[in-house]
């Protein structure tokens, strides 16, 4: 399980409808709801502020929270809607779902590689390309990978490729991607890379005619 979910800090608001939630925006907070578990909704808000940061710190609906509120046990959370002002497109209201420790959820968990120093392929002089750092899984909520491994040090050749199938993922974890999609790459270092294109350039030129051994050879 994560060793660390973020915490998300709300207030319980007072009074619901519309009147109570343009009260909380006149105080620059974003009302909301929690729902779920077999408890009854409370209604919350949270400083605008605060709200707007995380959502430009992306992945704020995959996210899971576990969430303060004063007067009321944590609780986890993910969010299922941020609804926003059609003009300004600045969010308006929000729908947090409690979850069990079995519900399944989707979340991006972080990819972290080790065994460099072990790895063949890159005591050959080949170079790590990461083409993923983190990875949509299914997950249940109880169940919650801190981190996915990828070991390189059976990686032997340059331009081997590790894709999703080579890394062990936690029980019940599926990735959301129904293909063996690629997470990282072992290639050539770019000054190989233009050795070997202007080889194969020069080859090309010492295979091309020129124009003046073309005359010369219609004129015989």
């Amino acid at each position: 399980m994560a060793g660390e979910i973020p915490d998300l800090h709300a207030q319980e608001r007072t009074g619901t409808g519309k009147g109570a939630a343009r009260a909380a925006r006149r105080a620059h907070m974003v009302p909301g709801i929690v729902f779920g578990g077999d408890v009854d909704p409370l209604p919350i808000q949270i400083p605008y502020n605060v709200l707007i940061k995380k959502l430009k710190d992306g992945r704020f609906k995959s996210t899971l929270f576990n969430l303060k509120v004063d007067g009321h046990d944590d609780v986890r959370v993910i969010c299922r809607d941020v609804q926003r002002d059609i003009v300004q497109d600045l969010p308006t209201h929000l729908d947090l779902m409690r979850l069990r420790r079995t519900t399944k959820i989707n979340l991006f968990i972080p990819v972290e590689f080790v065994g460099e120093d072990d790895c063949p392929a890159l005591t050959k002089g080949g170079v790590l390309t990461v083409v993923r750092n983190e990875v949509e899984l299914i997950v249940t909520a109880g169940d919650i990978p801190e981190k996915l491994v990828v070991d390189l040090s059976g990686v032997e050749n340059i331009g081997d490729t590790i894709t999703i199938s080579s890394i062990d993922l936690p029980a019940g974890a599926k990735p959301t991607i129904d293909r063996d999609f690629v997470i990282a790459n072992v290639s050539a270092p770019s000054a190989l890379k233009s050795d070997a294109e202007d080889e194969e350039e020069e080859a090309d030129a010492d295979e091309v005619p020129t124009v003046g051994d073309e005359e010369e050879g219609g004129e015989e």
